[in-house]
């Protein structure tokens, strides 16, 4: 997948991918899944919580380039945005992309009503994703998809959401043995 890219957009992935750690960004192989997933889906209004230093952020808006999307980028901590822009703009990527700073779920809050999206990535703090879940259901289109990270290494932080989407009968969902785990989910109605 990184061999369709052009040599900055390569060269940068791989010198984020020796901060991993240090920025808790996902693995390649969920960078490409994501990305693969967005253009098969043909999704074009993107949200992602946890921005962090752009890695996962730049998998996203490539594929967004394809399909004529935006991604809207979410990151509570200062000192992570101004990084996350320079990748952006280093990949080419960062005219379609909105950052936002702030905390997930007071931007959640006051969303207006009729913002909607298709696709939905969170990666951000573990023990509030069924917080961002209750929050993004009003605004996740019908057929739309929501993907979370996290869920088998913070199996227990993650469980009320777990059980909470497994028991919607408004979502299919299948957790997927990736690294770190994702839950994929469809909005059914």
């Amino acid at each position: 997948m990184i061999e369709n890219f052009d040599e900055i957009t390569k060269q940068t992935l791989l010198e984020l991918e020796n901060t991993q750690k240090q920025f808790w960004n996902i693995a390649r192989v969920t960078g490409e899944f994501l990305n693969l997933l967005i253009r098969t889906a043909k999704s074009k209004n993107v949200l992602e919580l946890g921005t962090s230093n752009g890695y996962s952020g730049i998998w996203i808006a490539k594929a967004l380039k394809e399909t004529g999307g935006k991604l809207t980028t979410v990151e509570f901590y200062e000192k992570r945005i101004k990084p996350a822009r320079e990748n952006f703009e280093k990949c080419g990527v960062l005219d379609i992309i909105t950052t936002i700073e702030g905390s997930a779920i007071k931007i959640l809050e006051y969303l207006p009503e009729d913002t909607k999206f298709d696709f939905v990535f969170i990666d951000a703090n573990k023990s509030e994703t069924l917080k961002y879940f209750e929050l993004i259901n009003p605004h996740l289109i019908q057929g739309g998809i929501l993907a979370v990270d996290n869920v088998l290494s913070h199996r227990e932080k993650v469980k009320p959401f777990i059980d909470a989407i497994a028991q919607n009968p408004d979502y299919q969902n299948v957790v997927l043995n990736l690294p770190a785990g994702l839950s994929l989910a469809r909005k059914l109605r």
